[in-house]
């Protein structure tokens, strides 16, 4: 049996913020698998919960990192590259929108809750990848994650569906101009899971019971079933795959009624 094995390898985990993380449910299965890990988390209310979780795994790096500010990203990468010399995987799990833009009706959300979103949600994909490709000096591969709503309407995902429809295009494109440099680009389309962020939006229990009802697992997933999905995609198991938005949600993307 092929076992995969990351040892000497580098990954750049963004977005962790406590064990139910998707996020850290990734780091956990890259590290197990020998991987050396740097995580950032989003405000000082989150620093303990991540530097607890990270001390689990031998010289994990813990940075904070406000995907907003140019300053921060830079000092991010400059990091990594002092510390490991390069990067072999950048895993984006970070969303935001405000709440207020998470429930009610779409067509009033603001300007400003829309540059947000799609600001952090979306656009900060393509700005970490461009420094990330720099240090990806043999190869790599960047993984994001989504959910169906960038294709299907879910009642007060709002405006994060447009930021996921955004997020998934810049995939695409991302993927056919880092392929030359053997960079690979996914994202995880994942089933619902009560995050910190997904316990945000409004009516977020009855999405995941209605999920669980109607997927043909009849049931949830749990996050490891994307963290090792992320495992498979980074390593050279997945060297095949580019462009690609893997569904993890036992099924769910495939019924119509």
């Amino acid at each position: 049996m092929r076992t995969i094995n990351l040892r000497g390898k580098t990954a750049l985990i963004l977005g962790v913020a406590n064990k139910r993380s998707l996020a850290w449910a990734i780091a956990e299965a890259l590290g197990e698998a020998g991987c050396r890990l740097a995580m950032t988390y989003q405000g000082v209310r989150l620093q303990k919960n991540v530097s607890e979780l990270a001390s689990k795994h031998k010289n994990a790096l813990v940075m904070a990192l406000d995907v907003t500010s140019e300053e921060q990203v830079d000092g991010v990468f400059a990091t990594v590259k002092s510390r490991f010399g390069r990067l072999d995987y950048l895993i984006h799990s970070i969303a935001f929108a405000r709440r207020a833009e998470l429930e009610g009706e779409f067509r009033k959300t603001t300007r400003e809750g829309w540059r947000i979103a799609l600001d952090i949600s979306a656009y900060s994909l393509v700005a970490l990848s461009n420094r990330a490709a720099r240090l990806m000096t043999e190869g790599g591969s960047i993984i994001s994650l989504t959910f169906q709503a960038s294709q299907r309407v879910f009642p007060n995902y709002n405006v994060m569906g447009a930021a996921k429809a955004a997020l998934e295009y810049n995939t695409r494109q991302l993927a056919y101009e880092l392929g030359p440099k053997n960079i690979r680009v996914n994202t995880i389309s994942a089933g619902p899971v009560p995050t910190l962020s997904a316990r945000g939006i409004s009516g977020f229990s009855g999405m995941a019971a209605h999920h669980r009802k109607k997927s043909p697992l009849q049931r949830n997933i749990e996050p490891r079933e994307v963290g090792d999905t992320a495992l498979f995609l980074c390593s050279d198991l997945g060297s095949g795959i580019t462009g690609a938005t893997i569904y993890v949600d036992a099924g769910y993307n495939i019924i119509g009624l």
